[in-house]
């Protein structure tokens, strides 16, 4: 293990990519460069919330480093370690489709890449730490409850198994700047934050859009356009660094092989949230990783009750980036990365190669993904549509996403089937909706009159809809909840949980069938195959996710300086499969306190409506 003041710097982006000639801290237009040198700008009394040991460990550091006073210093940017070099990166991205010329790191500093022990390259960065050439009209500063979301999602996405940029560390300082969290006008002071993130690296989409041609429709153009000799360094570091193993003569087609590489790591990343019930909630394409990682952790969510249209993101008005848009989407901006390549390489034939694999490739990962999830080992050709009613069952009833599956492997196979579904209703039943909760969720935003009217106008002028903020998915889904909020008019506990019983029912009857057809109770090894199959099951259906109330919890608690509950919570999200009982898993806590958050099982209960946290 190494120390804060020895680490292994070896600034190798920097020595490859070219830097802004300009070396002053203002916000500007940088052309024909890929980092601008800037410091981090001094924070008030940093404090250590929380640190993850296994990604701090990925850069040599261990307990006894990160308990020194220093650390705080360190990774805050308060000091520099030894053999750092600060820069923020330029990009440009596609923001809700449109391309919005230049981004960059408005809040991000790159510290430097460490080699560590194993010969791994790390690029480490503190998120929240100033003012960059970047900006724009912002600080530069990040806060607490967006910093600790991050650093806890990050953990938890890692542990999940989902490919992701690491979290090491989250701070917490007594920096004050003013947020108007739901601009809605009341603007109030929060204290500032950093995380320090960890990647191989933090190149992405948006870094090869800034050399991106005269956008016809909106008139933007890449900074960098033009600059053929910056994108060739650009396309040679990300092979020759991060893809290796792609080899050819000819170099066009190495970085065509690697695009391809990158559309392929996209389709298998969007596939593993999907599969989680995870929503990224802005999917631009100055967010999207050009190794296949999730990166940029902003208004994301787990899907609570599963509803595929909910949108976490309180500026996305027409849910472009909900679950079930955000495959097609990252589809999308693959196609933009392409076109951004498009000076070097054959546009069409990048185009092609997305729209011929990309799904392809996805839909792969997915039912991989999915058949263990059910507990399934043989693929036949009607899973997805059992996989499908599942999911239409859940939405219907209102049950939850992760419990819904993670309870799946209590369902017990006898020989026989009536008392079976029968002993497994009463478990199913507990994670839906009450009857309350469904009539408030099919409650229709808008009177069916106002709908109609829409949809008149629409026929004239199909482009009312964006006028007015407004999605066809919207307006297609408030129809549908008029007709289901009518029937549900009257309904009683007890009709809702009749209702529930034949739709889990029904659905049941088609699962116990399929999993006879790969195990048979009346076999001699019939245990040993059922308890493989749970195993299976438990490993990749999680009890523990970051849900949003609980992350609002830990936040709370923090802001009044008790950094017990975030240290808890990054405990849980370490072991998301874990069958042992939470006072295990936090045995080295205050049991007074865990005790309590087992009581009220905090971590695996859904939150009730009004408990239900929209964070932006």
């Amino acid at each position: 293990m190494k120390s804060f003041e020895t680490l292994n710097f070896d600034n190798l982006v920097l020595r490859t990519l070219p830097l802004d000639p300009i070396t002053e801290n203002y916000v500007r237009q940088v052309k024909n460069a890929c980092f601008s040198k800037v410091k981090p700008t001094p924070l008030e009394n940093p404090q250590m919330v929380v640190y993850s040991k296994t990604a701090m460990n990925l850069l040599d550091l261990d307990d006894e480093q990160l308990k020194r006073k220093e650390a705080a210093e360190y990774l805050s940017g308060n000091k520099l370690m030894p053999g750092s070099e600060t820069a923020s990166h330029c990009y440009c991205g596609h923001q809700f489709g449109i391309f919005a010329g230049q981004l960059g790191d408005g809040a991000a500093i790159y510290l430097g890449e460490i080699l560590n022990n194993k010969n791994e390259r790390w690029e480490i960065q503190l998120k929240g730490a100033g003012l960059t050439p970047y900006s724009r009209s912002a600080d530069g500063r990040k806060v607490l409850r967006s910093t600790l979301r991050e650093f806890l999602c990050s953990e938890a996405m890692h542990f999940l198994g989902v490919p992701t940029t690491r979290a090491g560390s989250c701070l917490v300082s007594d920096s004050k700047v003013v947020r108007d969290i739901f601009y809605d006008g009341n603007a109030k002071l929060e204290r500032c934050a950093v995380v320090l993130r960890i990647a191989q690296s933090f190149i992405r989409f948006g870094s090869f859009e800034i050399f991106r041609p005269l956008d016809r429709d909106y008139g933007g153009i890449g900074p960098s356009f033009g600059r053929n000799d910056i994108l060739i360094k650009m396309l040679d570091y990300v092979s020759d660094t991060f893809y290796p193993h792609i080899k050819s003569e000819d170099k066009h087609e190495k970085y065509e092989n690697v695009f391809k590489e990158i559309v392929n790591r996209t389709a298998r990343l969007v596939a593993g949230w999907q599969c989680n019930g995870w929503v990224h909630g802005v999917l631009n394409t100055d967010n999207m990783s050009i190794l296949g990682l999730t990166i940029d952790y902003g208004p994301y969510g787990f899907l609570d009750r599963y509803d595929p249209d909910h949108i976490f993101n309180g500026s996305d008005t027409s849910g472009r980036y909900t679950y079930r848009n955000q495959v097609d989407i990252c589809e999308w901006n693959c196609i933009k990365l392409a076109e951004a390549l498009s000076s070097v390489l054959d546009l069409n034939q990048l185009k092609d190669y997305v729209k011929q694999n990309f799904k392809n490739e996805y839909n792969k990962a997915y039912m991989e993904k999915m058949m263990k999830k059910f507990g399934l080992k043989t693929s036949q050709e009607s899973d997805i549509d059992l996989f499908n009613e599942f999911f239409e069952t859940m939405y219907e009833t209102g049950a939850d996403f992760t419990n819904s599956f993670r309870k799946l492997s209590l369902f017990d196979i006898t020989d026989n089937k009536d008392e079976d579904i029968k002993k497994f209703m009463s478990i199913i039943l507990e994670q839906c909706a009450s009857v309350d909760e469904i009539r408030g969720f099919f409650k229709p935003k808008m009177p069916k009159e106002t709908l109609d009217k829409l949809i008149s106008a629409m026929e004239d002028n199909p482009g009312i809809l964006e006028y007015f903020g407004l999605s066809e998915v919207f307006v297609k889904n408030q129809l549908k909840f008029i007709e289901k909020y009518e029937k549900l008019k009257g309904k009683t506990s007890e009709d809702k949980k009749a209702l529930d019983t034949e739709l889990w029912s029904t659905w049941f009857n088609k699962y116990r069938e399929r999993i006879n057809q790969e195990m048979d109770p009346k076999s001699e090894n019939f245990d040993a195959i059922k308890a493989e199959r749970v195993k299976l099951m438990n490993s990749n259906n999680p009890r523990f996710i970051l849900r949003n109330h609980i992350a609002q919890d830990a936040i709370e608690n923090v802001d009044k300086n008790d950094f017990t509950g975030a240290n808890m919570l990054l405990r849980i999200l370490e072991n998301p499969f874990s069958d042992e009982p939470v006072e295990k898993i936090l045995s080295d806590f205050d049991q007074k306190l865990v005790k309590e958050k087992v009581d009220s099982n905090f971590y695996e209960k859904p939150p009730l409506p009004t408990k239900c946290v929209k964070l932006t």
